[in-house]
């Protein structure tokens, strides 16, 4: 539930997804690879007003009746609100009843915030992607999340019971 605010709802976007790119972009530091799967699946946002605050892209995986959180994140003036569990919330429902019987995430190593906020939600530990943030995959050199340098990728699973 949100926090103090009842003026946030989330719903599905239908437009062109070139005016959440700002939000993208805070989940991705690569440009190559939001170029690559910005346009896959499909996509929740939080609006307050008429104005997206946060939103969460849902896609499909190579495996049946799994569905991956691909791109999510929450502007930083309304974080902290219970937003982005209000967008994995409405995402965990939606693949329920799409018949996903798993959920999958994938985060930095480095980003121990998200970590613990997917943990909160229920998500486990699946498996490390070792160099995952590389110049050959379009990431700087160099970056680092709260002084940890980026490079490997947290896959986070959580089952979703009927």
């Amino acid at each position: 539930m949100l926090r103090g605010d009842d003026t946030i709802r989330i719903e599905w976007h239908t437009g062109p997804r070139d005016g959440l790119r700002r939000l993208f972009e805070l989940a991705e530091d690569s440009a190559a690879e939001l170029d690559a799967y910005i346009g896959a699946g499909r996509v929740l946002v939080a609006l307050d007003g008429d104005r997206a605050v946060g939103h969460l892209q849902l896609t499909a995986t190579e495996r049946p009746a799994e569905a991956e959180v691909k791109n999510m994140a929450v502007d930083p003036g309304h974080q902290r609100r219970g937003v982005g569990r209000a967008l994995m919330s409405a995402a965990i429902a939606h693949a329920r009843r799409e018949g996903c019987a798993t959920l999958v995430v994938a985060t930095a190593a480095a980003d121990t915030g998200n970590l613990r906020f997917y943990q909160r939600l229920g998500f486990r530990m699946r498996s490390v992607e070792r160099d995952a943030f590389t110049a050959a995959t379009g990431y700087a050199p160099e970056l680092e999340v709260d002084g940890i340098p980026l490079r490997d990728r947290v896959w986070l699973d959580r089952a979703l019971d009927p």
